[in-house]
């Protein structure tokens, strides 16, 4: 039985030095959140009106997947969700890379060395397309983004490795991974 897999990214309204730090996460809002589940091969895009509608699709998912997800995204829906969103099945790819190699490493620097493509904005250009009500600019930026850790993700369940470039050496190195869900 194939697993029903959503892949996610969202961006925010605002940034962390706005809500007085990281540990206010919960007041920055969602600006935009773009999913991607195997099982249709669609992707979808989510407004701030939309959230519940995108609770629904992570609660029913067999395991959410994302960079950053664990301790970002599922943190900014939780204030708008009257259930915990701890129990979610997840794989937060930037996780467990630093579990497995004892830093952090971003989706541009893995995916760049692991597929050849780099990211096509930050999250600080998010913001400010934000406060220009550029949301077409969002959803494209996180469309790209799930899609490189979707393809990420396929590589390391295919390779059970992904690449990153060492700072120090220059060289391409893999990390091992088993992300099979």
């Amino acid at each position: 039985m194939v697993k029903k897999l959503v892949y996610l990214d969202l961006e925010t309204q605002r940034g962390a030095q706005e809500v007085g730090g990281w540990a206010h996460k919960h007041a920055m809002g969602m600006s935009v959140a773009v999913t991607y589940g195997n099982l249709t091969g669609e992707y979808r895009i989510y407004l701030e009106e939309d959230i519940p509608q995108l609770l629904d699709e992570l609660r029913h998912a067999d395991c959410v997947i994302g960079f950053n997800i664990v301790d970002f995204d599922l943190k900014i829906l939780e204030a708008y969700s009257v259930f915990s969103l701890e129990d979610l099945p997840c794989l937060d790819l930037m996780r467990d890379v630093e579990k497995r190699i004892g830093r952090r490493l971003g989706l541009e620097a893995l995916a760049r060395a692991t597929l050849g493509i780099g990211k096509i904005a930050r999250g600080t250009d998010a913001l400010r397309w934000w406060r220009e009500g550029r949301l077409l600019d969002i959803a494209r930026y996180c469309c790209f983004d799930v899609k490189a850790t979707r393809l990420l993700h396929e590589y390391g369940v295919r390779h059970g490795k992904v690449y990153f470039l060492n700072d120090r050496t220059g060289e391409k190195e893999a990390i091992s991974v088993d992300w099979s869900v």
